[in-house]
């Protein structure tokens, strides 16, 4: 058992690292969630809305992670234009913007709470 995990790992980060290689987006998220995470250590917020904002940030670059798993799974199949492809990639794109979106939405109710005190 302790070797399935260690293999799980292993193959966890040559995923990540194959992301973090190849997908300039994903370091544009990467560095945007070391300015939001980095903003939760100094205003004046909640533990709860903290972890909110940080579980936002990394679900983020999960999303893009499984949006460059489908890329490259329908590139793979075939390099002809298809509707089917082109609906495939746009919904993995769609999954990235509305996890970026949902975390804009937390920023956004901590920014009212702030303001409101």
């Amino acid at each position: 058992e302790l070797i399935k995990v260690k293999n799980r790992a292993v193959w966890s980060w040559y995923g990540f690292y194959h992301v973090a290689k190849t997908e300039g987006s994903f370091w544009q998220w990467i560095i945007a969630n070391i300015i939001s995470g980095s903003l939760t250590f100094f205003i004046p917020i909640s533990y709860t809305q903290q972890a909110l904002i940080l579980a936002g940030g990394i679900l983020i670059l999960a999303a893009e992670c499984i949006n460059t798993a489908i890329e490259r799974v329908v590139d793979d199949i075939s390099t002809k234009q298809r509707a089917a492809a082109k609906h495939a990639k746009d919904a993995g794109s769609a999954a990235v913007a509305i996890t970026a979106l949902a975390t804009g939405v937390v920023w956004f109710i901590v920014i009212v709470d702030l303001l409101s005190r």
